[in-house]
C-alpha cells in the first residue's frame, strides 16, 4: 500500500518487535528489530539511516512508546516532515492502557501544544526542545499528527503593532467597568457619579466583582461544553 501511495522509488522503512518480521525484505523493505521505548535502540537506529522525511507510529499504544516516539525521533525528521501517530484512543482507555491519566500521549501533545506558544515574543520565554522543532500540531479522531519545521519555528506569526494599539481603548476592560459604575448609578446617592476615564481604567482591570462573575461564566460554559 506505501508503496503504491510514495512510489516504486520511495524507501520504506519497517521497525518492529517481532523478529519474524525480518521476512518482509524479500517484498524490498529494509527491516529492524527493536523496540520503539527504547532509546538506544533510537540511536542505532538513526545513526544508520540518517534523517527521514516521515515516521507512522503504528505500534503498541502506550503512553511510553508514543511518547518515545516522538521524543527520540523529533531530532531526525527533515524540514518539512511529519511524525504521525495512530490509535492514540488509547489514551482514553483503561483496559490495557491504565488512561485516562495525566501521562496519557494526549497530554503529552497538549503539553507541546503550550510549548508552541512559548514562542510568542510577548511571553518572554526561551525555545524548548520541541518549540524548536515543531511548528504545528494537527488532531485528528484517534491520529495525531507533528508537523516539523525549524525554518518555521523561528519565524514570528504574532503581528502586535504597539504604537496603534495604545491609541484606542480597551474594552476587553473598559466595557466591565461601565457597567461596575451604571450599577452603582442605580443607587440613589450615586446617580450623579462623575465617570472619569482613569477610573474607569483602573476598575476595568482590577475589579474583582466581575473578575468573579467571568470565572463563575467559564466555569458554567465549560460544564455545557463537557456535557454536552
Amino acid at each position: 500500500m506505501w508503496r503504491n501511495y510514495f512510489g516504486k522509488k520511495s524507501r520504506i522503512i519497517g521497525v518492529d518487535l517481532n523478529p519474524q518480521a525480518k521476512e518482509l525484505e524479500k517484498n524490498g523493505f529494509e527491516i529492524f528489530i527493536g523496540d520503539q521505548q527504547d532509546k538506544d535502540f533510537w540511536n542505532i537506529f538513526y545513526n544508520k539511516i540518517g534523517k527521514i522525511d516521515i515516521i507512522l507510529d503504528d505500534g503498541g499504544h502506550k503512553n511510553l512508546q508514543q511518547i518515545s516516539t516522538v521524543f527520540y525521533s523529533l531530532p531526525n525528521i527533515k524540514d518539512n516532515g511529519l511524525i504521525v501517530v495512530e490509535y492514540t484512543i488509547t489514551s482514553y482507555i483503561k483496559k490495557g492502557f491504565g488512561n485516562p491519566t495525566r501521562f496519557s500521549f494526549i497530554n503529552f501533545c497538549h503539553k507541546i501544544v503550550e510549548l508552541i506558544h512559548d514562542r510568542n515574543p510577548l511571553l518572554k520565554k526561551k525555545k524548548s526542545y520541541f518549540s524548536k522543532s515543531i511548528y504545528q500540531v494537527r488532531f485528528f479522531e484517534s491520529i495525531v499528527v507533528f508537523d516539523i519545521n525549524k525554518k518555521k519555528c523561528n519565524s514570528n506569526t504574532l503581528v502586535y503593532n504597539k504604537k496603534n494599539f495604545k491609541s484606542f481603548d480597551d474594552y476587553r476592560h473598559k466595557g466591565n467597568s461601565i457597567k461596575f459604575f451604571n450599577y452603582l448609578r442605580s443607587f440613589k446617592y450615586l446617580k450623579n457619579v462623575n465617570l472619569n476615564y482613569k477610573l474607569i481604567k483602573f476598575f476595568g482591570y482590577r475589579n474583582i466583582f466581575f473578575y468573579i462573575y467571568e470565572k463563575i461564566k467559564l466555569y458554567l460554559l465549560f460544564y455545557k461544553i463537557r456535557n454536552k
